[in-house]
């Protein structure tokens, strides 16, 4: 039987993916900021109510890692900021190179700035 400690980990099964995520809601726009550990930081300006940062985490990590929003859902904490997500039809590896990307140095700041 796998422990806690181990569900809340990225874990890969045949061709998902578990994800750990922190989310902040009510921040200035979507961001992903990478990890923390083995968690995932994700900020997302939708407020925690009725629903609407859940749904603004999915929209986020399913455009981030280039999947439909189908294929993105929430498994733990509904109502926390501390989440595990579950995205179908992707490995860790891909995973990994999605996030790798958006960490890479860009040329250019945002608005030029």
């Amino acid at each position: 039987m796998a422990s806690k400690q181990d569900e809340l980990t990225a874990q890969p099964s045949e061709s998902s993916v578990a994800i750990k995520v922190r989310v902040q809601p009510k921040a200035s726009r979507d961001r992903v900021e990478g990890y923390r550990g083995d968690v995932l930081l994700l900020r997302v300006p939708a407020a925690p109510e009725d629903g609407k940062a859940n749904s603004a985490v999915i929209s986020l990590l399913a455009q981030t890692l280039g999947v439909p929003k189908s294929k993105v859902r929430i498994v733990r904490g509904h109502g926390s900021r501390d989440k595990v997500l579950r995205v179908d039809s992707i490995t860790q590896e891909e995973v990994e190179r999605s996030l790798t990307a958006l960490s890479a140095p860009r040329s250019r700041q945002d608005g030029g700035k």
